[in-house]
């Protein structure tokens, strides 16, 4: 099936049909994870514009102490946390094209490349919202390949923010079959600075749409214990929360990220 072919109305609304009827049939049973687990799948985060150094500083030392997966950071930040982070297992993700997602596809080549030459082993790049709803499947596609082939190259993990809460169901598939076919490792739920964050129902649909070679990272008002299990139940493979320390220790977060 040709891209085309791939994105036609018809089939993006066979793919929506499926799924709620996935989800009818589905047993749902919950999945409870230890500290370790929780904590191995958490991107520890912190993308507020007034995030200070001394506050990185502390983000990576919890990242360390507690094993996160990753510090996720603004690349003015990423040689930071490549120096305070290089002798743990915690890896330094960042964010391209962030939060909007509608800088130039060379803007953001050129600001990934970047952070990939600072220590970034993590790229989460927002996709241009504007031409997915336009329909401008072309743009959408090479926009995401090329972040995708420059991660592929440097042995990155490539995810791609979706900002579901302003997309459609339909464009939520769409967007999600772009990035299968691009190339991209995950699809990733929001930014955390629009008017919502990561949804169990769209965690699932996402899941449903790339399958198990592709992964699910929420992202977005996660801020429990309860939250952070929700979504891997739903599918997520990884979580993006400022309030990691919270979550593994069962308390509850007031932050919105």
């Amino acid at each position: 099936m040709n891209l085309n072919e791939l994105l036609s109305e018809n089939n993006i609304k066979k793919i929506l049909n499926d799924f709620n009827e996935f989800e009818k049939s589905l047993k749902k049973e919950k999945t409870d994870f230890d500290t370790k687990q929780l904590a191995g799948m958490i991107d520890h985060t912190l993308l507020k514009p007034e995030a200070t150094l001394s506050e990185i500083k502390q983000l990576c030392e919890e990242a360390k102490q507690h094993n996160f997966a990753s510090v996720c950071v603004n690349p003015s930040y990423v040689s930071t946390c490549f120096d305070l982070l290089k002798s743990s297992n915690v890896k330094v993700c960042t964010v391209i094209g962030f939060p909007l997602g509608a800088t130039t596809t060379q803007s953001k080549f050129l600001e990934a490349e970047e952070a990939i030459k600072n220590g970034a082993e993590e790229l989460d790049m927002v996709i241009n919202i504007g031409r997915l709803k336009d329909k401008d499947y072309d743009y959408v596609f090479n926009d995401l390949k090329t972040i995708a082939d420059l991660s592929k190259k440097h042995l990155c993990t490539s995810k791609v923010i979706l900002e579901t809460c302003l997309l459609t169901d339909e464009e939520k598939v769409a967007a999600c079959l772009l990035a299968k076919e691009a190339g991209l490792d995950f699809v990733k739920t929001s930014t955390g600075f629009s008017k919502a964050g990561a949804t169990i129902k769209d965690v699932a649909l996402m899941k449903f749409v790339v399958g198990d070679k592709h992964k699910v990272k929420a992202a977005g008002g996660i801020r429990s214990y309860d939250d952070a299990v929700a979504m891997i139940n739903a599918g997520a493979n990884r979580l993006g929360a400022s309030a990691g320390v919270k979550i593994i220790s069962g308390q509850k977060s007031d932050g919105n990220y």
